[in-house]
Parts: structure tokens; C-alpha cells; sequence
């Protein structure tokens, strides 16, 4: 459990082989409803191609928010260790684009609207080795149990300072020893602090629709092109 309502979880092919796909793609895992009726829901995939489970060199990693009363919540917390699950994909193109020039990267989002950036950090690492970008992750939480692979981001702008800056927004519970980039509200708030700039940005939204709408006005009004935002919603279903 990353949060107390949200699970990680790891599958394999059962063909044994890896699954291609670029960071930003989703799956779509299929499944049925009480009554049969057939239906599926869209994942992003969390999968990090730098980190390698213990004996899961294919993993097939994605984070799931549990709600109550939902089908695709019984049907995961259902599964045992070996259980199966019929899936489709990869699909989507919330993905970084190798023909980007751009000196700057935002990447906003909430929940488990995080999922695809924590996939992208390879890729981000050698943007930043090869063309020296830089990065401001902007990711919003109630509190600090929600914060999703929170460790892995500061870890990550750990290693990176000055290129990759970790910014989280808690809108209701602070850390305790909070960092100095930790903020307090919702990341639309704060988006205005790091002066975005259509000269250099490209923008990335991921996350609840009220955040994306807001940012994406924002960004526009700040002079990005639509071209230059990128935007996937995250809606909860049953």
C-alpha cells in the first residue's frame, strides 16, 4: 500500500515476456461486473526501467486507487500471489517527445496522476545528462501519507540538485520536519512561483480535472502554447 487507499501492484506477462511500451502509457485491464456486463479501467503504468524487483525482471507495475463499493477495487483486492488479469495496451501519448528542445520541464499533477512521471524518471535522467534540462515536479496530496513514491522523487532530486526540483503541496497535513520545498495548499496555487516561461517550458497535467482546467488556464495565460501542455484527466469510476 503507497497510501491508505492506494496499492501498487506488479504483474509479469504470463508469456514471460516483457512488456515494450514509453513512460506516460497506460493499460487497460478487463474485467466484468456482478452481472456479467463486461467493462475495463485505464491504469498508467508506474513500471521504472531503472529498478528492477528481486526476481521480477518483467515487472508490469501500476498504482490503484481502492474505492468503496467499486468493481475494479473487488477485483484487485481479490488477488492472490499468481492470480491473472486480462489486460490490453500499452496506449496514450502522455509521453516526453524525443524531438522536445525545450530547457524545462513541469510536470503537475495529483494522486495517482503521478504514476506516469515516477515511469519517466529514467528517461529524465538522461535529458538532464544529455542537454542539461531541468524539471520542477509539482505533485499535490492531502498529506504526507498520500504522497505517492514520494521517497523515490526527493531521492531523485537529491541526486539531481539544481535540475530536478521535488515540490510537494499538502493541502491539509504538513510533514512534521517538512523540506524546504514543501508547500501548503494545492499545486495551482504555487504554480505562478516558478514563472513559466513559453520560451523554455513544456508542461505535463496529470491528475484530477479541476487541477488540469486550472493549470492549463493558467499555463495559457503565462503565453504557453496549447501545444506545449500536455494533459491526461484521472476520473475515480465504480
Amino acid at each position: 500500500m503507497l497510501a491508505p487507499s492506494v496499492a501498487h501492484l506488479g504483474f509479469q506477462r504470463d508469456d514471460g515476456l516483457p512488456l515494450e511500451f514509453v513512460p506516460g502509457q497506460f493499460l487497460q485491464v478487463h474485467f466484468h461486473y456482478g452481472d456479467g456486463t463486461p467493462t475495463k479501467r485505464s491504469y498508467s503504468l508506474a513500471t521504472r526501467n531503472d529498478i528492477v524487483p528481486a526476481g521480477d525482471g518483467d515487472a508490469v507495475e501500476i498504482a490503484v486507487s481502492y474505492v468503496p463499493g467499486g468493481a475494479a477495487t473487488a477485483l484487485f483486492e481479490g488477488l492472490e500471489i499468481g492470480d491473472r488479469v486480462q489486460a490490453s495496451g500499452p496506449f496514450g501519448r502522455f509521453c516526453l517527445q524525443p524531438g522536445d528542445t525545450n530547457a524545462r520541464y513541469l510536470l503537475i499533477a495529483t494522486g495517482t496522476g503521478v504514476t506516469p512521471y515516477r515511469a519517466m524518471l529514467p528517461q529524465l535522467q538522461g535529458m538532464i545528462a544529455g542537454r542539461g534540462v531541468e524539471v520542477v515536479l509539482l505533485f499535490g496530496a492531502r498529506s504526507p501519507a498520500e504522497l505517492l513514491y514520494g521517497d523515490e522523487f526527493r531521492a531523485f532530486a537529491d541526486a539531481h540538485p539544481g535540475q530536478f526540483r521535488f515540490v510537494p503541496c499538502f493541502s491539509r497535513e504538513l510533514p512534521e520536519d517538512p523540506h524546504p520545498d514543501v508547500r501548503h495548499g494545492y499545486v495551482q496555487q504555487f504554480l505562478a512561483e516558478f514563472a513559466p516561461d513559453p520560451a523554455r517550458d513544456v508542461a505535463y497535467l496529470c491528475g484530477n480535472p479541476n487541477m488540469v482546467d486550472a493549470c492549463f488556464e493558467a499555463l495559457k495565460d503565462a503565453g504557453l502554447e496549447v501545444k506545449a501542455i500536455r494533459r491526461e484527466k484521472y476520473v475515480s469510476s465504480k
